[in-house]
């Protein structure tokens, strides 16, 4: 594994700015995603990495050494794409090998049976070795794209959204496996999406992408509680903070324009008194939904709770987050 960075990279496509000045370090060993809805310039960091695109300025430095002129090839990269990409007429253990069996690599078949039993049993495929790729499910065909991957132990491992295409079960169910399999191997990762559970979860590093710029990179954690923007503030998080005016609740700091409130960040019991729309029982939260002056507001509440809609509950700030007009982070309130 090494570390990868990103030097003042930009990158577009005709008008159509796709990065501009980033700078990245993936740490070694880390597992890094980056967030960001369609057009943020993830794939694009992933694509420039991999040696499919080339930056228009900026270098990319892989284990400390420039990869720019390389092939994609020469990188040692590997990717995985959210589509399967399999080979349907071959068997797993075929699939596997493939990539093992390329003319760069040349890997003795002895070798090559070793690192294909390792890696089914890191997958949990064992036993689906000898089945062709069209008789697996579509979780199986995942692991299997992964385990392609695995094989060959590049420098950086690219995901590109590669949970997207499964139902909610397997998207579950594969999270804890790859950060499993991450951590186990001491893989160094680079998984872009637009889910933030699956950031999370299974993310060492966050960087979050708006519109081709990094505007924070931290653990996720740090982004979650200190983020510089409401951009960010809303890409992290479930359900979403709560955007409000920043006078709402009384007194702002100066130049306040929003007041941004997580739901686990408002109190209840005193304060404004908000209309009940209707709660969301999950089994270990209820979600609270409330009206407050045409706002609406979701906030947390006792599992067991007996409030119907139609009734009040008085709510107040508690560690408020505060924006300017601009979106960006200011001082104020009990906020970190």
């Amino acid at each position: 594994m090494a570390e990868v960075s990103l030097v003042s990279v930009s990158k577009s496509f005709g008008p159509d700015v796709a990065l501009s000045d980033v700078d990245l370090t993936v740490p070694d060993g880390a597992f890094v995603v980056l967030l960001g809805p369609t057009g943020a310039g993830k794939t694009t960091t992933l694509r420039l990495i991999s040696g499919l695109e080339r930056p228009d300025t900026g270098d990319i430095t892989i284990d400390g050494r420039s990869v720019i002129d390389d092939t994609p090839a020469e990188r040692n990269v590997a990717m995985i794409f959210q589509q399967y990409s399999l080979y349907p007429h071959m068997t797993v253990r075929d699939n596997l090998a493939f990539p093992l069996r390329s003319p760069i690599l040349r890997t003795p078949e002895d070798e090559i049976a070793r690192k294909v039993a390792e890696v089914a049993e890191v997958l949990r495929i064992s036993q689906k070795l000898d089945n062709r790729a069209t008789a697996l499910s579509g979780g199986e065909m995942q692991r299997v794209s992964i385990g392609r991957a695995l094989v060959r132990n590049p420098s950086i491992y690219l995901m590109d959204e590669p949970l997207s295409s499964l139902d909610a079960k397997l998207r579950a169910e594969l999270r804890v496996e790859l950060k499993r399999i991450q951590a186990n191997l001491g893989a160094t990762l680079l998984y872009v999406t637009h889910d933030q559970i699956e950031a999370m979860t299974m993310a060492t590093h966050v960087g979050v992408l708006d519109r081709g710029r990094l505007v924070q990179f931290g653990t996720p954690r740090e982004i979650y509680e200190n983020p510089v923007s409401l951009y960010v503030a809303g890409r992290l998080g479930l359900p979403r903070i709560n955007a409000l005016p920043a006078c709402l609740f009384g007194e702002a700091p100066p130049k306040a324009a929003t007041i941004g409130l997580r739901p686990e960040h408002i109190a209840q019991g005193q304060g404004r008194a908000a209309e009940v729309v209707r709660l969301e029982h999950l089994g270990d939260q209820t979600r609270l939904h409330l009206r407050l002056q045409d706002h609406d507001i979701v906030t947390l509440t006792d599992v067991h709770s007996t409030l119907e809609p139609g009734e009040t509950v008085a709510i107040e700030p508690k560690n408020p987050l505060y924006f300017d007009a601009d979106g960006n982070r200011i001082p104020g309130g009990n906020g970190p």
